[in-house]
This record gives C-alpha cells, sequence and structure tokens, in this order.
C-alpha cells in the first residue's frame, strides 16, 4: 500500500488526470515533514477534508538544507516519504528538489493548496500559481506548540548534557 502511495511527480500528472475525469477535488499540501508530530497529523487528517484525493509533496533533503541549515533534516527523504505515506490521510507522496512548490502546482493545478498556521496569505508564494488555474489557497489551524524545531530544542534540553 506504502509504495503505492509514495511516487514521483511524473507518474502522478497522468493519475491527476484520470482522477480530474472522476470530478475528484484535488488538494495538495507541501513541507519537510522531518519530525512527525500530532500537528503535523492534524493538519494533514485537516487538509484531507477539503477534498477527495490528498497530494503531499515534500522537500528533497538537498532544499531542506538550503532554507534549514545543515543540520536539517534529520530524518533523510527517503523515511519521510515512507513514514507520510504510511498516514491514512495521504493519498500520493512525492519529493520535489525546488525550494518553492510553484513548479509542481502549475501541473497538478489543485483545487486547495493547503498551507499551515504559521503563514500569512501574503507569504504564500505559490498562491498566485494556485488561484491562477482556478484553485484556493486554505490556511490550516496549528496546534500551538507542536513544531519540529519545538522537538529538536526539547530533546536536545533532555538529553544535551549525555
Amino acid at each position: 500500500m506504502i509504495k503505492n502511495k509514495a511516487t514521483t511527480l511524473k507518474k502522478l500528472i497522468p493519475v491527476v488526470k484520470r482522477l480530474r475525469k472522476q470530478n475528484k477535488k484535488i488538494v495538495t499540501t507541501n513541507g519537510v515533514f522531518d519530525i512527525l508530530h500530532l500537528g503535523h497529523v492534524k493538519y494533514l487528517e485537516e487538509a484531507k477534508k477539503l477534498g477527495d484525493v490528498l497530494i503531499v509533496g515534500v522537500n528533497a533533503d538537498a532544499s531542506v538544507k538550503k532554507f534549514k541549515g545543515d543540520k536539517r533534516p534529520i530524518n533523510g527523504e527517503k523515511s519521510r516519504i515512507v513514514v507520510l505515506a504510511a498516514l491514512e490521510s495521504a493519498d500520493y507522496v512525492f519529493l520535489f528538489n525546488e525550494r518553492d512548490p510553484r513548479k509542481w502546482l502549475e501541473k497538478i493545478k489543485p483545487d486547495f493548496h493547503v498551507k499551515a498556521g504559521d503563514y500569512g496569505m501574503r507569504q504564500i508564494i505559490e498562491r498566485g500559481v494556485v488561484e491562477r488555474n482556478g484553485g484556493r489557497i486554505v490556511i490550516a489551524r496549528m496546534i500551538k506548540g507542536c513544531s519540529t524545531t519545538g522537538l529538536i530544542k526539547k530533546i536536545l534540553h533532555a538529553y544535551g548534557n549525555e
């Protein structure tokens, strides 16, 4: 099952075309999803409720390092993809190498693209491509105190002196 959900953008494009012919609502989101936590799970469940199919774009390791630094990601891309694909809410999961998702959003043309609540509408660089193709941006609620950075800090505080 997980193998069918973890895919590539190239393989995903014809799947999306087939789903559109079936009048399925396509929802996309993207992110690093480094250390999966409750906030991620709830966020993806909320995104899935917007449509029939949830596609999750995951930043490849090289792109994560560009904007989060050399110490990240903690979990490699293959691990992150498999963990996300195991979630019931995610229908398809794929890696992308660019820093932002605009290139692949132009190809998928989602009905909804979901961003986490730590973004304001003006910060969402993909807004133009999504809206130009008839989609809507949705900002999902965040669970207070749930973040990968917070988890890393908590672990370092608890085990940093060992």
